[in-house]
């Protein structure tokens, strides 16, 4: 049944009818009052679909079973995405959902129902089915659209890679554990559901579960995949601006080398003593230039012949 509220009275009397019950936002006290009396919903199980945080679950009840998701914002295209609640009440007859916000994958199947209405035929086990879906292949669009960036990145590192490299990087890696932790519970949840039947499923949605177990498994499987990557990009950045360094170092190490005999001798012979036979001598300047000249070579040889330079 598609309609308001008012179609509820006619769901509780016609035993043919399917329901489904979507709620955008929050449930208030006469929402769930309804949900509770009219649909036999449990206080607690309505008392968790209301919170706006609240880790993925299932939890089976005596005609229904009570599933929690984490869906993507309708607005959220890239990998720096947004979630939002979205509870599932699966009955025989019934499906109530409730999401936080604006649902894209929600939108998506009212569209689908509207084009092929036999799909409520197929009883509310195999519109979550779909849901399911629907919300995992909007996970897996964003995690193949950062495929090519990272490529892009590791390129960039073996040029002149900037500290905005690196920071996206870190951008990246955090939003990957986010994702991580979102198909953690998502995995379990669906393969629970997978692995026995539950209140408002049926043997029928067996090969379409699978399916989205499988999507579930390739999503977090590319979310680690990607994680590592971003970890060895941002290891590897690390080491290659490391290297950099030490070659600024190796530099001024060889200047420095150089320069401290020198200096030791500048330093001597710029002493104000009266007795110095050498600032008399008609060649004192130009020997002392000869021995600074001879060792700066000496020094040079010295670390050419170490590799210094290469």
């Amino acid at each position: 049944m598609v309609g308001g509220v008012e179609l509820l009275e006619q769901w509780i009397s016609d035993s043919n009818t399917v329901l489904w019950f979507d709620i955008d936002g929050a449930i208030d006290e006469a929402t769930a009052q309804l949900l509770e009396e009219k649909i036999g919903l449990h206080p607690l199980a309505i008392q968790d679909a209301s919170r706006e945080r609240h880790p993925p679950k299932i939890e089976d009840f005596d005609d229904y079973t009570f599933l929690i998701f984490k869906g993507l914002s309708a607005d959220s295209e890239s990998i720096d995405c947004s979630t939002i609640q979205i509870a599932l009440f699966v009955g025989e007859r019934f499906l109530v959902s409730r999401h936080s916000g604006e649902s894209f994958s929600i939108n998506r199947l009212r569209q689908e129902i509207d084009v092929d209405t036999n799909m409520f035929s197929r009883g509310p086990g195999a519109m979550t089915v779909r849901l399911g879906r629907l919300m995992v292949n909007r996970y897996l669009r964003i995690l193949l659209d950062l495929e090519p960036r990272l490529e892009f990145l590791e390129e960039t590192l073996m040029g002149e890679a900037g500290d905005d490299v690196l920071a996206e990087l870190v951008t990246h890696k955090s939003d990957l554990i986010r994702l991580q932790r979102i198909f953690y519970y998502h995995i379990q949840v669906v393969s629970e559901l997978n692995n026995s039947l539950h209140p408002g499923f049926s043997t029928e949605e067996k090969h379409e579960l699978t399916d989205v177990y499988e999507q579930q498994e390739r999503v977090g499987s590319l979310c680690n995949m990607y994680y590592q990557l971003a970890s060895d990009l941002i290891e590897g950045y690390i080491s290659v601006s490391s290297h950099r360094l030490n070659q600024i170092m190796r530099v001024l190490t060889i200047i420095t080398a150089i320069f401290v005999p020198l200096s030791f001798l500048a330093g001597i012979y710029g002493m104000n003593f009266e007795y110095m036979p050498e600032l008399h001598s008609p060649w004192g300047y130009f020997g002392l230039i000869a021995v600074m000249g001879l060792i700066a070579t000496a020094l040079l040889f010295l670390f050419y012949r170490k590799k210094w330079f290469r």
